[in-house]
């Protein structure tokens, strides 16, 4: 198409597709699915993930630690848990979000045996659907790569509590092959790069396979894939009300296939809004270190945040990402853990100076935040704010930041579509109300021309 014609005809549908926000207000719609206090709408209930930030105190919002819960059980007693065990913890959190209790040992066993038999993806796919077919962004290798996987399935249209289950344990256990495969196809086919396709080894947990198959020798460390392993426990679920999981339960009520739900929930977490908040804060970071001379100074550090809240630094957003959260408060659990891992990490690594200017700034914002803003909001680092350090450390190139996401979030996505098909029953259908004035029809030879 013509580019002048893409750019007159997009400024007509931008000019007559425009809603004043103040009718929102006006029409009293809770815009974003959010009140005017910026909660959530209250639209439905579950028992996988219960996300606490705060206390409502006649009306009054009042500042508390941070909780998250999966099924009832506080991911920091889940992580101190297997921590203590010198154990992996992933694939025990994906069977207590999937099936609501904690596993025995032997339950343990078959589940994990379970999800890396089902790793092989079936002859023929890598080639077909991955190499001869590569993507600049592997979310969306990702996301086609399940969508295609339905093909493969006799049985993909049977929505049995069994069989979907089946449906839901495979995907686990392929999407990190997905994403894997996506990027050395990448790599090889945009940059010229040599490449590596290592199978899956069945002895090894999620987080170590990850690790070894996107490493040309295939090595790393025992605290490396610990903190992997942890950094997939802690995005495992968020409750149902974020963008992604809503979709699952809105694309499941529907009573459309696994892989389309799936392949739906990807999309939503692509966006730069919910899942690529990471590579925001890395970009940050990355500005904060060319521009600040000395890392040490709280006053340096201290005025070039204010430079970018005033939208005169980074990418002149006026936010400080990383910084905040629509539930948190005083503290994100999941950005606690990840911190206390990240600084051992950084020890490994000869990394301690850059994880004071974390530090630093986690000290400083919320602090330069009241000052500039003239604001009383309690605000804190969010898991975002660490998890792309933790990654750049494990030697993880930024493609794959995201797609780490969805290998973790695959699990709490999985378990909110059984809650859907077992306990929904409704089609989630939400009203608009029209704000367009009738009009009458006007004959193709009476319209005016531009």
């Amino acid at each position: 198409m013509k580019q002048d014609w893409l750019e007159k005809f997009a400024g007509k549908a931008q000019a007559n597709t425009k809603i004043p926000l103040d009718f929102y207000e006006k029409f009293n719609v809770k815009r974003g699915l959010r009140n005017a206090d910026g909660t959530g709408v209250l639209v439905g209930l579950t028992e996988i993930g219960d996300v606490h930030g705060y206390i409502m105190d006649e009306g009054d919002k009042i500042p508390v630690e941070g909780r998250l819960r999966y099924r009832g059980i506080d991911v920091v007693d889940l992580v101190r848990g297997f921590q203590n065990e010198k154990r992996f913890g992933f694939e025990e959190t994906a069977f207590l979000l999937i099936f609501g209790s904690l596993p025995n040992k032997s339950e343990l066993e078959s589940f994990g045996k379970l999800i890396n038999e089902s790793s092989f993806l079936p002859v023929n796919f890598t080639e077909d659907n991955i190499l001869k077919a590569p993507s600049q962004d592997i979310m969306n290798k990702m996301a086609r790569s399940v969508l295609v996987a339905y093909s493969y399935d006799a049985a993909a249209e049977d929505y049995s509590v069994a069989n979907t289950l089946r449906q839901c344990i495979t995907l686990i256990a392929q999407l990190p092959i997905f994403a894997a495969y996506g990027y050395q196809a990448r790599r090889h086919n945009f940059y010229n790069e040599s490449l590596y396709i290592h199978n899956p080894n069945p002895e090894l947990s999620t987080a170590e396979n990850m690790l070894q198959m996107i490493r040309p020798d295939q090595t790393y460390s025992q605290l490396e894939a610990d903190l992997l392993d942890l950094s997939l426990v802690l995005h495992a679920e968020h409750g149902g009300g974020n963008n992604s999981a809503f979709t699952v339960h809105v694309v499941s009520s529907a009573e459309t296939d696994t892989y389309s739900t799936m392949a739906a929930a990807i999309g939503s977490l692509k966006g730069a809004k919910h899942g690529g908040a990471n590579i925001k804060v890395m970009g940050m970071m990355e500005d904060i270190k060319a521009n600040v001379k000395d890392w040490s100074s709280e006053t340096e550090v201290g005025n070039y945040l204010k430079k970018i809240l005033n939208r005169e630094a980074y990418d002149k957003s006026g936010l400080i990402y990383g910084i905040g959260h629509a539930v948190y408060t005083l503290s994100d659990p999941r950005a606690v853990l990840l911190r206390e891992r990240a600084e051992l990490l950084a020890r490994e690594k000869n990394h301690e100076e850059e994880f004071n200017l974390y530090s630093m700034i986690e000290k400083l914002a919320p602090r330069v935040f009241q000052e500039v803003k003239n604001s009383d909001k309690v605000v804190s680092p969010n898991v975002d704010f660490f998890s792309g350090f933790v990654y750049s450390m494990l030697n993880i190139p930024f493609e794959l930041y995201t797609p780490l996401f969805a290998i973790s979030r695959i699990a709490g996505w999985s378990a909110h579509r059984m809650e859907e098909l077992i306990s929904g029953g409704r089609i989630i259908r939400p009203a608009y109300k029209s704000i367009v004035r009738p009009r009458n029809y006007i004959p193709l030879d009476a319209r005016e021309n531009d």
